[in-house]
């Protein structure tokens, strides 16, 4: 397994000032209980724990955390599919997934359920509790570029297996020729300092544009975009900007 650089460490200017509600869900005790300890000594609330997928649903349904780590590996309910139901049932969460690789089999599932990123279980301290705060600001935990890589090798193995033709969404006839761009531009990783270089634009304005692309095809964040710019065919793999 190919093993890429980590992402850079989450911008704790970027986090937010109050204090996010987190559930974790992990099947190993020991990595619940770190866990607990590491966010809760860096005033991060850690409001319930969970043992499998099934547990992380029902916790989510009773706490409403503002954020949810989740390992891909549980008993009785599997990351993705227990993303999905949280998801659906508290669409406002954010859920981090943790995993044992940093390029794990499930990684585009999981950012087309919804998932805002991705945790290596030996991820630093001052790492973890920054990408806790970071999503849950809505941005996306991995950089463009990095979540680009990923979807690239998730969707060049896809293709690799006969994977269909691209997917179509209704909304996308929506956004303007600039917007269209935008996730365009997107999908092949540029941040809002790309595209305003790019565009000859203000990041202001290139986050505006982004804003009305979200709130135009329903998108939770960056993550959930780039993954949609690949499945409707507007960035395709191996392409460049």
């Amino acid at each position: 397994m190919t093993t890429h650089a980590p992402a850079a460490e989450p911008d704790p200017r970027a986090a937010s000032a109050t204090s996010p509600r987190v559930v974790i869900a992990d099947d190993q005790e020991l990595v619940r209980t770190g866990f607990r300890m590491i966010l809760t000594a860096r005033g991060i609330d850690v409001v319930g724990v969970a043992a499998d997928g099934v547990e992380a649903v029902s916790e989510v349904r009773r706490l409403r955390p503002d954020v949810v780590l989740l390992d891909i590996r549980m008993p009785r309910l599997d990351g993705l599919e227990a993303a999905r139901q949280i998801l659906a049932a508290a669409p406002e969460c954010r859920v981090i997934m943790l995993t044992t690789f940093d390029l794990d089999q499930y990684v585009y599932a999981a950012l087309a359920a919804g998932a805002s990123g991705f945790l290596l279980k030996d991820v630093t301290p001052e790492y973890l509790a920054n990408a806790v705060r970071l999503v849950d600001t809505g941005d996306a935990l991995l950089s463009p570029s990095i979540t680009r890589r990923l979807v690239e090798r998730c969707a060049s193995a896809s293709a690799a297996r006969g994977g269909g033709a691209p997917a179509s969404h209704p909304d996308l006839d929506a956004l303007t020729p600039r917007e269209r761009e935008v996730l365009t531009l997107m999908g092949h990783g540029l941040s809002n300092a790309e595209l305003a270089r790019e565009f000859t634009l203000s990041e202001a304005t290139v986050k505006t544009h982004v804003a009305r692309i979200f709130a135009k095809l329903s998108l939770r964040d960056r993550a959930q975009a780039v993954v949609l710019a690949y499945e409707t065919g507007l960035v395709t793999p191996g392409a460049v900007a």
